[in-house]
């Protein structure tokens, strides 16, 4: 396998705004991407605009009631829909605010494609940092997500393959992904995250207090990877999880964190990367590598370094050394053993498969906008997207899959 890498972004993402004070912002987005520019990290990758989902692809998870209200309410209407706010769980966490379903529609539409081309074998990885709302439920928005992404690209994932394997290493539990699958044994989801104390979403027990990240997380995967044999894994990378988050509490480094992806991506797996938390703008940022031609320099003031020191933001709960090694072998003697009871590798009987969201045969050559619309998002962005200044008209790439 090449681990050929398919990057999807929308420029219009960042550009949304959830309302004064609210800590999700999305604009974290559009700094990320300029690192990925600067860096020339996207030379090493296909990257794609990517496709819009639509309000039948939101409602392949979601109730059509729940989507038709995300798709009418704005805050010059919301107080006729009062009812709707409440059953909907729209309001604090979840604000309305100007273009909603607009950015549910892009980032949804963008871990789609991603399944969709791994479907596909286009390629190996895809990444879709805006993607990764894993809170948001069949009926109703939850924990500063609206539509959830990732199950809808799971469902699609399983057109193709027998079992999908969920990660997810953001410091909330990802109750929304593993509730929506929580009943087939076709997909099984992994959390590692925060319990206890009436942190959000106070779902997903676990039997520890503290526990070393890495001692964890690389044998339990490797043991759910050879028990359950995966043929696809989805992979949200909350950054919330990371050392001086604004609303998270764990001490994960980046480098930690990057060991996480590394860990998972070795196993050479077909692999949807997705983001999800994150609070501190620069560390959702901070994946990448950090150069003084960066164009959102200021964000890493006052020390200027991709790697802050987060020893002094919480106190270590892992330094009794004793404690935190038995600990941790009780983990993992307790997921080794719930392990067992489940069915090995459990197989898929024999059934249609429907017809794929986007198509990615190559068209006859012609004018572009006589091509269907499909085809416009299954071609690569041209180079002439990559720099920081004034963009052409005529940015659009003739280069197609």
């Amino acid at each position: 396998m090449s681990n050929r890498t398919a990057y999807f972004y929308d420029p219009d993402v960042g550009n949304f705004h959830y309302g004064a004070g609210h800590p999700m912002k999305p604009h974290r987005l559009s700094l990320t991407h300029s690192l990925v520019l600067h860096y020339g990290l996207y030379k090493k990758m296909q990257v794609f605009k990517p496709y819009k989902a639509s309000q039948h692809d939101m409602c392949r998870f979601h109730s059509e009631d729940y989507i038709d209200f995300l798709q009418k309410v704005s805050p010059n209407n919301m107080q006729g829909f009062t009812k709707s706010l409440n059953t909907f769980n729209v309001g604090d966490d979840c604000p309305v605010f100007p273009g909603l379903f607009e950015f549910c529609s892009r980032y949804t539409g963008a871990s789609l494609q991603g399944a969709t081309q791994l479907n596909h074998k286009i390629c190996d990885i895809a990444i879709n940092w805006a993607g990764g709302l894993h809170h948001a439920k069949k009926f109703e928005a939850s924990g500063f997500c609206y539509v959830n992404d990732i199950v809808i690209s799971i469902l699609e994932l399983l057109k193709y393959h027998p079992r999908v394997l969920y990660i997810d290493i953001d410091i909330h539990h990802g109750d929304g992904v593993q509730e929506a699958f929580y009943l087939t044994d076709r997909v099984m989801t992994v959390s590692f995250h925060k319990y206890g104390n009436y942190f959000f979403p106070g779902t997903g027990m676990t039997t520890s207090k503290y526990c070393c990240y890495r001692q964890l997380f690389q044998p339990v995967i490797k043991q759910v990877v050879d028990f359950y044999q995966p043929t696809c894994i989805v992979l949200q990378c909350g950054a919330d999880s990371l050392g001086c988050d604004r609303l998270g509490c764990f001490n994960l480094s980046i480098r930690g964190h990057g060991e996480c992806v590394e860990f998972v991506k070795s196993f050479r797996i077909p692999l949807l990367v997705l983001g999800g938390g994150g609070y501190t703008v620069r560390n959702v940022q901070a994946f990448c590598t950090f150069t003084r031609c960066f164009k959102y320099f200021e964000y890493f003031a006052p020390d200027f370094t991709l790697h802050p020191d987060v020893s002094t933001r919480i106190e270590n709960q892992n330094s009794r050394q004793v404690y935190r090694d038995r600990t941790i072998r009780q983990i993992r003697s307790t997921v080794f053993e719930n392990l067992k009871m489940l069915n090995h590798a459990p197989s898929v009987q024999i059934h249609d498969v429907p017809s794929d969201i986007l198509s990615y045969e190559r068209t006859d050559e012609g004018d572009p906008d006589e091509r269907g619309s499909e085809d416009n998002y299954s071609r690569p962005e041209a180079a002439n997207e990559f720099y920081d200044g004034d963009h052409d008209n005529d940015k659009e790439s003739d280069v197609e899959i």
